[in-house]
């Protein structure tokens, strides 16, 4: 068992769950710290199990095993990690807060003075300055029209750094 190392595996876009089927079939250990996502489509209430970091699956390997996983087309890059104690007691710690009934997600490093761009919606690809932000969800944007601003709230989830 000591001889099986944390590598961490980052995904080509949307394929996370894909390498986890893989690596199963393979016989390998994964981790895909996965949070529930509840949206309301037509006044019904659906839930997603949403991967906690997107990009990334945690895998436990052999080191000879390593070139298998990049043959399954899903991995741009396969990363050692240094300290597999810490990194072991740190996914640990995540696993255990996923099991609680709170609601846990990834906490964006968007914050004031970032430079972001509107990733859907109306408002998509429109670029903007992060003004304010208030808990998880709500960013206050000042977006720069024939040099007035305007504030608009939007998910953070909406956005990503430029």
């Amino acid at each position: 068992m000591s001889d099986l190392l944390w590598h961490v595996a980052h995904t080509r876009p949307r394929c996370e769950k894909k390498l986890v089927q893989y690596c199963e079939r393979e016989g390998f250990q994964t981790t895909l710290p996965l949070y529930r996502s509840v949206k309301k489509y037509r006044g019904k209430k659906l839930v997603f199990l949403k991967p906690l970091f997107p990009g990334y699956v945690f895998l436990q390997l052999l080191q000879a095993h390593r070139q298998k996983v990049y043959q399954s087309d899903y991995v741009a890059n396969l990363l050692d990690v240094p300290d597999q104690a810490e990194f072991a007691e740190q996914l640990e710690d995540i696993l255990t807060a996923l099991d609680t009934e709170l609601e846990i997600r990834l906490a964006p490093t968007i914050g004031e003075g970032c430079r972001v761009k509107i990733k859907s919606g109306p408002l998509q690809g429109m670029e903007a300055w992060v003004e304010r932000r208030s808990g998880m969800a709500e960013v206050l944007l000042r977006l720069d029209f024939i040099g007035q601003a305007a504030a608009v709230k939007i998910d953070a989830t909406e956005l990503e750094l430029i």
